[in-house]
C-alpha cells in the first residue's frame, strides 16, 4: 500500500490508517452529534459497536479498497443512525422499532412476571442495587430495564416515580 519495503509497509498501515480512520470518526461525531457514540437505543449501541468494528477493520486493511470500504461503511452506518434517530420523534417509528422500557421491581417488591418474561433474575437485580448503593430494599421505588438492556434504579428519595414511569410496561 505504501512502500515495497514490507517492514516499512507494515509500519506506515499501522499507524497511518488507524489514525485516519479515527480523525474520520472525530469528524462524523463532530458533524452527525454526540449521539454517535451514545447509548441511548439499541440502535446507538449497536452502531456504536459497529463503529469500532470498522475501525478495526479499517486499520488492519491490506488494500485501498478495503480501507474505503470500511470508511464508506463507517460513514453509511452512521447516517442511517442519524436518519432514525430523526424518525423515532414519530410514536409509530419508537413503537415498531424500539421495546418499552419494562418494570421489574416497583415500590420494593419484584414484578416475577416481568423478571421470568425479561429473563432477569433476582440476583441480577441485587447486583445493580449494590452497584447503586442501595443497602435496603424498602427505599427502591423502581428498577427498570431500558430498551438499551441497561437497569435503571430509582429510590424513594431520587424522584417522583410516577412521573418518570409513566411510559415503562407494567410487565
Amino acid at each position: 500500500m505504501f512502500s515495497s519495503d514490507p517492514l516499512l509497509d507494515t509500519l506506515l498501515r499501522g499507524t497511518l490508517l488507524p489514525l485516519t480512520a479515527l480523525v474520520a470518526i472525530l469528524l462524523l461525531v463532530r458533524w452527525l452529534g454526540l449521539r454517535t457514540l451514545s447509548k441511548m437505543t439499541a440502535i446507538d449501541f449497536v452502531v456504536t459497536l459497529a463503529t469500532g468494528s470498522l475501525l478495526a477493520t479499517a486499520a488492519m486493511a491490506e488494500r485501498w479498497s478495503s480501507f474505503a470500504q470500511a470508511l464508506l461503511a463507517l460513514v453509511a452506518i452512521n447516517l442511517i443512525q442519524f436518519c432514525y434517530a430523526r424518525a423515532r420523534r414519530f410514536a409509530s417509528v419508537r413503537k415498531l422499532a424500539e421495546n418499552e422500557p419494562l418494570l421489574l421491581v416497583r415500590g420494593g417488591k419484584f414484578v416475577d412476571a416481568a423478571l421470568g418474561g425479561a429473563r432477569i433474575t433476582r440476583e441480577d437485580i441485587y447486583a445493580k442495587l449494590r452497584e447503586a448503593d442501595v443497602r435496603d430494599l424498602s427505599v427502591v421505588a423502581a428498577v427498570v430495564l431500558e430498551t438499551t438492556g441497561d437497569l435503571s434504579v430509582l429510590t424513594n428519595a431520587d424522584c417522583n416515580a410516577s412521573d418518570l414511569l409513566h411510559d415503562v410496561r407494567r410487565g
